[in-house]
């Protein structure tokens, strides 16, 4: 049997003050190598494992038959793995995997430079622009993140990169030319060399496997298709409650009937906006959703924004058994798995959002919200940019301190020095903060009631939020 209590102890060990342990190098080999053969999926994402007779690496869950121990090697991540030379399974697609929830957990360098990568800003600013938006030399970033996850910045923006391009060769029409260049890649070159490295298979060979072809540019009209996998269970119709409770009119939607609902938005992006949509059905332990964007260069980045909205990256196991162990939580833990702590698609949107209300923030988008030049059903408007709230009666301290960069609310901002700065805004009240802090920031671990103050429920940590949910909805 897997001792899924080693990995999981390890993994709710780490926690904002105490960020040591490290979930893809929790509990040693051995501990791994039995996760590997029970095939268990509850590791896919926190580890990769890479077998040195085939050259391929693989999640935990690979079906295929499980490798002679001598002959596995482990790595906290796939670029790791790419790293060593190993190419990626073509049964078990170990680069969709979800993400590590220890990078939502973690408060340090490395966890916030993960955010920020994940979000694009390496193809975006270059390791400089990482490293100066986390207060670092780009030297000192790249010692860090090689050392514990053996790969540096460009590798693991590499390894992002290559699953963009894989999703793109295998659900739309566009010519490879254009999908080299929307995936990230600086070069057509470089773009072919990194799908043969890490797939074994020349793009034109990839595409075929799916059947999508050479094609106009369609892609953007039709949307890009997607399966936004997640770990263990999801408890889907509380996250569309909400969605559909905090719903902007002109910027979001929910539609349907309960068990099959589809929740659309707006979204700003780095190169231009987008409109995401996402179904509350599904069949297997994935989302479907669809991303219609104007700039395909934003497609990493809105899926990582969809992924922290929906906390598709988080790891229900771990929090079952923390929040499960306690006699508050325990009947609520067993009879609701898989609920999640959502976050949000614009932590500054979500900011404002917060200190106007629903009312209020409705009326923002009327008045001050950017027009979609082509709206969508409903679907008409981008909220408004700070830079145009910052006259706001109530909004306006805080959209000024969002502007001048007072506050910082972005992947890789220092949580703790985030909320420091809320806590001077003029009308941002405690509760604002924990708020913001939760959902804008991410925070596993806020309760933003009056009983939530620091330290409240220490037996709750990591996971204070998720009980949040519990005793919200309980």
């Amino acid at each position: 049997m897997t001792n899924t209590a080693t990995l999981s102890a390890t993994r709710t060990a780490t926690t904002d003050t105490a960020p040591g342990a490290v979930a893809g190098r929790a509990g040693d080999d051995e501990t791994r190598y039995r996760a590997v053969s029970s095939r268990d999926a509850r590791f896919d994402g926190v580890f990769f494992f890479g077998v040195s007779t085939t050259g391929i690496y693989c999640r935990p869950s690979c079906p295929a038959v499980t490798p002679k121990r001598r002959n596995v090697r482990f790595f906290p991540t796939a670029a790791a793995a790419q790293g060593h030379g190993f190419r990626a399974c073509r049964r078990c697609r170990p680069d969709a995997v979800p993400g590590s929830a220890e990078w939502n957990v973690r408060a340090d360098v490395v966890g916030r430079a993960m955010r920020l990568i994940g979000d694009g800003v390496v193809d975006r600013e270059g390791v400089p622009g990482l490293a100066g938006r986390l207060g670092y030399s780009a030297r000192q970033v790249q010692r860090q993140l090689t050392a514990e996850l053996g790969a540096g910045p460009v590798a693991l923006a590499r390894a992002q990169r290559a699953h963009t391009a894989r999703l793109l060769l295998q659900t739309t029409p566009l010519p490879v030319t254009d999908i080299a260049f929307a995936a990230g890649f600086a070069s057509v070159r470089q773009f072919n060399d990194t799908i043969r490295a890490v797939y074994a298979r020349t793009p034109t060979e990839l595409r075929a496997e799916s059947g999508t072809g050479a094609g106009p540019r369609t892609a953007l009209a039709a949307g890009v298709p997607l399966r936004l996998a997640h770990r263990g269970p999801y408890a889907a119709g509380e996250v569309f409650d909400l969605l559909a409770a905090e719903a902007v009119p002109g910027v979001e939607e929910v539609v349907g009937e309960p068990g099959a609902r589809t929740y659309r938005r707006t979204l700003r992006l780095p190169y231009g906006t987008g409109i995401v949509s996402v179904d509350e059905r599904s069949p297997g332990a994935w989302l479907e959703a669809r991303i219609h964007l104007a700039e395909l260069r934003d497609l990493t980045t809105a899926v990582q924004r969809l992924r922290r909205l929906l906390d598709l990256d988080a790891d229900p196991y771990a929090v079952a058994e923390r929040l499960g162990a306690d006699p508050v939580l325990a009947a609520e833990v067993a009879a609701r798995p898989g609920v999640r702590s959502p976050g949000t698609a614009d932590p500054e949107e979500f900011a404002l959002r917060t200190l106007v209300g629903a009312e209020g923030a409705a009326r923002l988008v009327a008045r001050y919200g950017t027009p979609l030049e082509t709206p969508c059903g409903t679907l008409t408007h981008l909220f408004p940019e700070p830079s145009a709230l910052t006259g706001h009666p109530v909004a306006g301290p805080l959209a000024a301190a969002l502007v001048d960069g007072t506050v910082r609310l972005d992947p890789g901002a220092d949580r703790a020095a985030s909320a420091a700065a809320l806590a001077v805004v003029p009308g941002v009240s405690a509760r604002a903060a924990a708020v913001i802090r939760m959902r804008a920031l991410g925070d596993p671990d806020v309760l933003p009631d009056a009983e939530g103050a620091p330290g409240a429920h220490p037996e709750w940590r990591p996971w204070r939020s998720y009980a949040a949910r519990y005793l919200r909805t309980a």
